[in-house]
């Protein structure tokens, strides 16, 4: 008996031991395997329709098309009455936007840019975070959000790339991604009470990968509720 109650102990040491050993490379593959199993990022090819929901405003509704291959990106938005468009062709960009207002932060071609991005970092996600000029760090963390432990990978990026600090979340027993993060640099330094947090609920599969239905956005410093991005499906 003694033998056997020091068997069942040491087996138990050794497989919180392993998973307290987890490097950060090691936990991405695992969270990359979860929602992309085959592979099918990089060949993405497909629409994906996105509600956007905020407190105190008509919702939006946004056809997004991604064709990683062929370089190719658009999104349609409508709001109310108003639909505008934004295409990156490889090189070529068209917009519906024919006028520019004299205090406008940036051009539309520069807009549609910022739209690629965005939507193929948030919705390529966690397979974005192979990308060139991403910093992984090997020390995944341990943290409680939400009275839920998750095991969390602190991610930064070269200067070219941008100054952002990001946590991912990941569930210990799947590595399913639940929650991301980031802050306008060092959490404990000059990010202190920046950025915001993004829940990630429910899941749907299209072109074999995993992605989020909803994310909800919540600025860290107080928690207020930003609003709801929805990818709607068939299903």
């Amino acid at each position: 008996m003694k033998y056997l109650l020091f068997s069942v102990l040491t087996f138990f040491t050794l497989l919180n031991s392993s998973a307290q050993q987890i490097t950060g490379t090691e936990l991405l593959d695992k969270a990359i395997q979860y929602h992309d199993p085959n592979g099918k990022w990089e060949s993405f090819n497909g629409t994906l329709n996105v509600v956007m929901e905020t407190p105190n405003n008509p919702s939006r509704d946004s056809e997004i098309r991604i064709n990683l291959p062929q370089e190719y990106f658009s999104v349609t938005a409508k709001r109310d009455t108003v639909t505008t468009t934004y295409t990156l062709d490889k090189e070529k960009c068209t917009t519906s936007i024919k006028e520019v207002q004299p205090d406008a932060k940036r051009t539309p071609c520069e807009t549609a840019e910022l739209y690629k991005n965005y939507y193929t970092y948030l919705y390529g996600l966690p397979m974005k975070l192979k990308d060139p000029g991403t910093n992984i760090s090997e020390k995944v963390l341990k943290k409680t959000f939400k009275e839920k432990e998750y095991l969390v990978l602190k991610v930064s990026y070269e200067e070219a790339v941008g100054s952002d600090v990001w946590f991912f979340y990941f569930d210990p027993s799947t590595y399913a991604m639940e929650i991301y993060q980031f802050y306008k640099g060092a959490p404990d330094a000059q990010g202190k009470n920046t950025g915001e947090y993004i829940l990630l609920t429910e899941e749907t599969t299209i072109n074999e990968i995993k992605f989020p239905k909803n994310r909800a956005w919540y600025y860290n410093k107080d928690d207020k509720y930003l609003g709801t991005d929805k990818l709607q499906t068939n299903e």
